[in-house]
């Protein structure tokens, strides 16, 4: 598809699972009614977000993959006749979680994956607690919307990861996220992270040629997290398509282009003069 109109819905999140649920559908059907065939949300959508504090109970929330979700939103894919980007915590086995997201084609089938690859383990963020880390690489996923190189938030400040995927065929990167403040920040210090999470994924959009679109939620949960929204397209060249603001819910619905990312490519080509011969430092923590 030369042109792809894609949605994103950003939302802010109760303890009431099924008016999580509920909220995303609606968010979906607006953005399919102004004519998205792809939708994404955000991290983790059904719930609150758990990370705040290690509780073993909160395991309950996991579910397998197939599961319920994905029959609820793979109905609602099919029904819509979308490509759908769903966030989940999957149950995969006694002791095994991953924080996955799951790709559901316009037929309601699962067309794949992605576990996330970068836990973190911060203040409020204790997600080493929660989640194995991902052991389905950085591949793309193929879908009548395009191949889409699907990462999830903590991904987001990792530009390698974002360049697998750009290598592997990647048409778009896209990144469900749950990120806020701490309220004890001072303001400041809120706008410096905020920037930094705007700007390091627009530079993987210019680094790449290829368009990012990035979900976040909205709301202060009982964790104490103040979560900035903020969700954005952005061109292959970085640039703002739309943006949400740092609290309402909202949807946004944006034209992507794959033939400028094409064109881009030829003016700023990047890929063409990465010198892979040198690069063999990646690989360790440190190089002494």
């Amino acid at each position: 598809m030369s042109k792809l109109i894609a949605g994103l819905v950003q939302q802010s999140c109760s303890g009431d699972r099924a008016a999580n649920i509920e909220k995303s559908i609606q968010g979906i059907r607006r953005c399919a009614a102004a004519g998205a065939k792809l939708v994404v949300l955000q991290e983790l959508h059904a719930s609150l977000y758990f990370c705040d504090e290690e509780d073993p109970a909160r395991f309950d929330l996991a579910e397998p993959i197939p599961g319920p979700s994905t029959e609820t939103f793979g109905a609602v894919a099919k029904e819509l006749g979308i490509v759908l980007v769903t966030s989940l915590f999957e149950r995969r086995a006694p002791g095994v979680y991953h924080n996955t997201a799951v790709v559901l084609e316009t037929d309601g089938a699962i067309a794949g994956k992605y576990r996330k690859m970068h836990i973190p383990d911060d203040p409020g963020y204790y997600e080493k607690f929660y989640f194995t880390p991902g052991d389905l690489g950085f591949s793309p996923i193929q879908t009548s919307a395009g191949k889409l190189g699907v990462l999830v938030c903590w991904d987001q400040w990792y530009p390698e990861a974002a360049r697998l995927m750009a290598i592997a065929g990647a048409d778009i990167l896209i990144y469900p996220t749950a990120i806020g403040w701490d309220p004890n920040d001072l303001p400041d210090e809120q706008k410096r992270q905020r920037e930094a999470w705007v700007t390091i994924q627009r530079a993987h959009a210019v680094a790449n040629g290829i368009p990012v679109l990035s979900v976040n939620r909205v709301g202060t949960e009982p964790g104490g997290a103040v979560f900035w929204g903020s969700s954005f397209a952005a061109g292959c060249q970085g640039e703002i398509l739309d943006q949400a603001d740092t609290a309402t819910e909202t949807e946004l619905v944006v034209e992507l282009d794959a033939a400028r990312s094409e064109t881009v490519r030829r003016m700023w080509p990047f890929l063409r003069d990465r010198r892979i011969d040198a690069y063999g430092g990646l690989t360790r923590r440190l190089i002494d």
